[in-house]
Protein backbone atom coordinates (compact mmCIF):
# COMPACT_ATOMS: atom_id res chain seq x y z
CA UNK A 1 0.00 0.00 0.00
CA UNK A 2 1.33 3.54 -0.72
CA UNK A 3 1.02 6.35 1.58
CA UNK A 4 -1.36 8.04 -0.34
CA UNK A 5 -4.12 7.18 -2.84
CA UNK A 6 -5.47 10.23 -5.46
CA UNK A 7 -9.18 10.50 -5.17
CA UNK A 8 -9.36 14.25 -7.16
CA UNK A 9 -6.95 16.91 -9.17
CA UNK A 10 -4.39 17.55 -7.17
CA UNK A 11 -6.07 16.12 -4.29
CA UNK A 12 -4.78 13.30 -2.36
CA UNK A 13 -6.21 11.04 0.22
CA UNK A 14 -3.68 9.59 2.78
CA UNK A 15 -3.61 5.84 3.66
CA UNK A 16 -2.79 4.61 7.20
CA UNK A 17 1.04 4.48 6.67
CA UNK A 18 0.83 8.43 7.09
CA UNK A 19 -0.41 8.25 10.72
CA UNK A 20 1.43 10.91 13.07
CA UNK A 21 3.61 10.37 15.47
CA UNK A 22 2.30 12.99 18.53
CA UNK A 23 -1.30 12.07 18.24
CA UNK A 24 -3.72 9.20 15.93
CA UNK A 25 -5.63 12.04 14.89
CA UNK A 26 -2.80 14.06 12.93
CA UNK A 27 -0.53 13.20 9.72
CA UNK A 28 3.63 12.65 10.00
CA UNK A 29 4.79 16.00 8.39
CA UNK A 30 7.46 13.62 6.46
CA UNK A 31 5.12 12.18 3.89
CA UNK A 32 3.21 14.97 3.49
CA UNK A 33 6.32 17.15 2.39
CA UNK A 34 7.37 14.52 -0.04
CA UNK A 35 3.97 14.91 -1.64
CA UNK A 36 4.46 18.12 -1.83
CA UNK A 37 7.68 18.02 -3.80
CA UNK A 38 5.94 15.70 -5.80
CA UNK A 39 3.09 18.00 -6.56
CA UNK A 40 6.10 20.82 -7.10
CA UNK A 41 7.82 18.48 -9.81
CA UNK A 42 4.79 17.69 -11.90
CA UNK A 43 3.44 21.68 -11.62
CA UNK A 44 7.14 22.22 -12.70
CA UNK A 45 7.72 19.81 -15.84
CA UNK A 46 4.54 21.81 -17.25
CA UNK A 47 4.85 25.20 -16.06
CA UNK A 48 8.35 25.77 -15.92
CA UNK A 49 11.85 24.83 -16.55
CA UNK A 50 12.12 21.54 -15.23
CA UNK A 51 15.65 21.65 -16.21
CA UNK A 52 16.51 23.64 -13.43
CA UNK A 53 17.56 22.32 -9.84
CA UNK A 54 16.10 22.42 -6.19
CA UNK A 55 18.05 24.00 -4.34
CA UNK A 56 15.97 24.79 -1.27
CA UNK A 57 12.51 23.44 -0.02
CA UNK A 58 11.48 25.46 2.84
CA UNK A 59 8.05 24.15 4.64
CA UNK A 60 6.07 26.00 7.50
CA UNK A 61 3.59 24.55 9.54
CA UNK A 62 0.83 26.70 9.84
CA UNK A 63 -1.28 24.38 12.12
CA UNK A 64 -1.68 20.84 13.09
CA UNK A 65 -1.94 18.09 10.51
CA UNK A 66 -5.54 16.42 10.92
CA UNK A 67 -6.49 13.56 9.29
CA UNK A 68 -8.32 14.03 5.61
CA UNK A 69 -7.78 14.76 2.11
CA UNK A 70 -4.84 17.22 0.85
CA UNK A 71 -5.23 19.43 -1.54
CA UNK A 72 -2.15 20.78 -3.30
CA UNK A 73 -1.54 24.16 -5.67
CA UNK A 74 1.56 25.87 -6.69
CA UNK A 75 2.62 28.91 -8.08
CA UNK A 76 5.27 30.98 -9.29
CA UNK A 77 6.18 33.62 -7.02
CA UNK A 78 9.57 34.92 -8.84
CA UNK A 79 9.96 33.39 -12.14
CA UNK A 80 14.06 34.07 -14.18
CA UNK A 81 16.44 32.74 -16.77
CA UNK A 82 18.58 31.69 -13.86
CA UNK A 83 16.66 31.11 -10.62
CA UNK A 84 13.28 30.71 -9.73
CA UNK A 85 10.78 30.29 -6.88
CA UNK A 86 7.38 28.97 -6.43
CA UNK A 87 4.94 28.26 -3.77
CA UNK A 88 3.09 25.41 -3.07
CA UNK A 89 0.41 24.85 -0.71
CA UNK A 90 -1.33 22.48 0.89
CA UNK A 91 -4.79 22.18 2.46
CA UNK A 92 -5.80 19.66 4.84
CA UNK A 93 -9.43 19.18 6.34
CA UNK A 94 -10.11 22.76 4.86
CA UNK A 95 -7.88 24.10 6.22
CA UNK A 96 -4.41 25.74 4.81
CA UNK A 97 -2.13 24.01 6.81
CA UNK A 98 1.70 23.78 4.87
CA UNK A 99 3.04 26.28 3.00
CA UNK A 100 6.32 25.29 1.20
CA UNK A 101 8.73 27.96 -0.73
CA UNK A 102 11.04 26.85 -3.39
CA UNK A 103 14.62 28.04 -5.10
CA UNK A 104 15.40 26.28 -8.54
CA UNK A 105 18.37 27.17 -10.16
CA UNK A 106 20.16 26.40 -14.17
CA UNK A 107 22.65 24.46 -13.53
CA UNK A 108 26.36 24.99 -14.22
CA UNK A 109 29.11 22.91 -15.00
CA UNK A 110 30.95 22.80 -11.54
CA UNK A 111 32.86 19.82 -10.99
CA UNK A 112 36.18 20.98 -11.28
CA UNK A 113 35.94 22.79 -8.12
CA UNK A 114 33.25 20.66 -6.35
CA UNK A 115 34.37 19.40 -3.02
CA UNK A 116 33.13 19.49 1.24
CA UNK A 117 34.66 19.21 4.26
CA UNK A 118 31.43 17.38 5.66
CA UNK A 119 32.87 13.77 6.97
CA UNK A 120 31.54 10.83 5.20
CA UNK A 121 28.23 8.71 6.15
CA UNK A 122 29.32 4.88 6.53
CA UNK A 123 26.87 3.45 4.01
CA UNK A 124 23.47 1.20 5.23
CA UNK A 125 24.81 -2.07 3.72
CA UNK A 126 25.34 -4.13 7.08
CA UNK A 127 24.55 -1.56 9.53
CA UNK A 128 22.28 -3.04 12.79
CA UNK A 129 18.40 -2.05 12.20
CA UNK A 130 16.89 -0.35 15.01
CA UNK A 131 12.77 0.62 15.19
CA UNK A 132 11.77 3.66 15.75
CA UNK A 133 8.60 2.36 17.70
CA UNK A 134 11.38 2.05 20.85
CA UNK A 135 10.62 6.08 21.31
CA UNK A 136 7.30 6.64 18.70
CA UNK A 137 3.58 5.25 17.66
CA UNK A 138 1.96 6.33 14.55
CA UNK A 139 1.40 4.33 11.44
CA UNK A 140 4.28 6.13 9.50
CA UNK A 141 7.04 5.40 11.76
CA UNK A 142 6.04 1.99 11.83
CA UNK A 143 6.44 2.27 7.78
CA UNK A 144 10.46 3.31 7.62
CA UNK A 145 13.38 1.18 7.96
CA UNK A 146 16.34 2.66 10.19
CA UNK A 147 19.83 1.35 9.91
CA UNK A 148 22.50 3.12 13.01
CA UNK A 149 25.69 3.80 11.59
CA UNK A 150 27.06 4.16 15.28
CA UNK A 151 25.21 3.61 18.48
CA UNK A 152 22.63 7.03 18.98
CA UNK A 153 22.78 9.00 22.26
CA UNK A 154 20.60 11.81 22.88
CA UNK A 155 20.54 14.51 21.33
CA UNK A 156 23.01 12.96 18.53
CA UNK A 157 22.75 9.92 15.99
CA UNK A 158 24.28 8.85 12.48
CA UNK A 159 21.45 6.98 10.41
CA UNK A 160 20.17 5.74 7.32
CA UNK A 161 16.41 5.46 6.33
CA UNK A 162 14.43 4.11 3.93
CA UNK A 163 10.20 4.47 3.27
CA UNK A 164 9.46 1.10 2.36
CA UNK A 165 6.02 2.23 0.11
CA UNK A 166 5.34 4.43 -2.35
CA UNK A 167 4.11 7.55 -2.87
CA UNK A 168 1.39 7.79 -4.50
CA UNK A 169 -0.80 4.65 -5.45
CA UNK A 170 -0.53 4.37 -9.34
CA UNK A 171 2.27 7.58 -10.06
CA UNK A 172 5.75 7.43 -10.14
CA UNK A 173 7.30 9.66 -7.92
CA UNK A 174 10.23 11.46 -8.96
CA UNK A 175 13.65 10.70 -7.81
CA UNK A 176 13.82 13.69 -5.13
CA UNK A 177 10.30 13.19 -3.76
CA UNK A 178 10.52 9.78 -2.63
CA UNK A 179 14.19 10.25 -1.45
CA UNK A 180 12.99 12.81 0.81
CA UNK A 181 9.75 10.93 2.33
CA UNK A 182 11.49 9.80 5.08
CA UNK A 183 13.43 13.14 5.86
CA UNK A 184 11.58 14.61 8.54
CA UNK A 185 11.89 11.77 10.79
CA UNK A 186 15.23 13.79 11.59
CA UNK A 187 13.93 14.76 14.53
CA UNK A 188 12.94 11.46 15.80
CA UNK A 189 16.11 9.27 15.09
CA UNK A 190 17.93 11.07 17.88
CA UNK A 191 16.11 12.46 20.80
CA UNK A 192 16.80 14.60 23.82
CA UNK A 193 13.96 13.44 25.94
CA UNK A 194 11.41 10.84 25.95
CA UNK A 195 8.43 12.52 23.93
CA UNK A 196 6.42 10.61 26.58
CA UNK A 197 7.24 13.21 29.08
CA UNK A 198 8.36 16.01 26.64
CA UNK A 199 7.17 17.50 23.49
CA UNK A 200 9.75 18.84 20.71
CA UNK A 201 7.29 19.56 17.57
CA UNK A 202 8.81 21.13 15.07
CA UNK A 203 7.53 23.95 13.54
CA UNK A 204 9.20 24.18 9.72
CA UNK A 205 11.62 21.83 7.67
CA UNK A 206 13.61 23.14 5.73
CA UNK A 207 15.69 21.07 2.92
CA UNK A 208 19.27 22.87 1.21
CA UNK A 209 20.68 20.74 -1.00
CA UNK A 210 23.85 20.82 -3.37
CA UNK A 211 23.37 17.72 -5.61
CA UNK A 212 20.15 16.36 -6.84
CA UNK A 213 20.65 12.87 -4.39
CA UNK A 214 20.37 9.11 -6.19
CA UNK A 215 18.39 5.96 -4.45
CA UNK A 216 16.14 5.04 -1.61
CA UNK A 217 18.48 5.32 1.37
CA UNK A 218 18.54 8.91 2.94
CA UNK A 219 21.32 9.05 5.38
CA UNK A 220 21.46 11.87 8.42
CA UNK A 221 23.76 12.79 10.51
CA UNK A 222 21.63 14.59 13.24
CA UNK A 223 22.29 16.64 16.62
CA UNK A 224 19.79 18.16 18.57
CA UNK A 225 19.59 20.96 20.50
CA UNK A 226 17.28 21.90 23.46
CA UNK A 227 17.84 26.25 24.59
CA UNK A 228 16.68 27.14 28.12
CA UNK A 229 13.43 28.72 27.08
CA UNK A 230 11.66 26.64 24.93
CA UNK A 231 13.15 26.83 21.62
CA UNK A 232 15.18 23.63 19.84
CA UNK A 233 16.58 22.70 17.07
CA UNK A 234 17.43 19.67 15.04
CA UNK A 235 19.77 20.34 12.61
CA UNK A 236 21.40 17.47 9.70
CA UNK A 237 23.70 16.66 7.62
CA UNK A 238 22.05 15.02 4.59
CA UNK A 239 23.39 12.30 2.21
CA UNK A 240 22.89 9.88 -0.29
CA UNK A 241 25.14 7.02 -0.38
CA UNK A 242 27.53 8.93 -2.88
CA UNK A 243 28.25 10.78 0.31
CA UNK A 244 27.10 14.35 1.90
CA UNK A 245 24.31 16.75 -0.16
CA UNK A 246 22.52 19.41 1.79
CA UNK A 247 21.48 19.72 5.34
CA UNK A 248 17.96 19.69 6.97
CA UNK A 249 17.22 22.10 9.67
CA UNK A 250 13.78 21.77 12.27
CA UNK A 251 12.69 24.42 14.37
CA UNK A 252 11.35 22.91 17.73
CA UNK A 253 8.82 24.29 19.89
CA UNK A 254 10.24 22.54 23.73
CA UNK A 255 7.70 22.02 26.37
CA UNK A 256 6.35 19.26 28.80
CA UNK A 257 3.56 17.03 27.74
CA UNK A 258 0.47 17.86 29.92
CA UNK A 259 -0.40 16.24 32.32
CA UNK A 260 -2.56 13.11 31.69
CA UNK A 261 -1.98 13.36 27.69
Amino acid sequence: MSYFIPVGPDTYQPTEHVGGAWSDDELHISPVGALLVHHLERWRAEHSDPDKLIARISIDILGQLRRGEIELSTRMLRPGRTIELTETTAVIAGRETLRARTWAMSTQETAEVAGTELPLLPGPGGLPERSMSEDWTGGFIHSISLRDAEPRRPGRARSWLRAEHPLVEGEEAGELAAFLIPVDAANGIAVREHPREWMFPNLDLTIHLTRHPTGRWLGLDTSVTFGPTGQGLTSSVLHDEQGPIGSVQQTLTVRPLPPGA
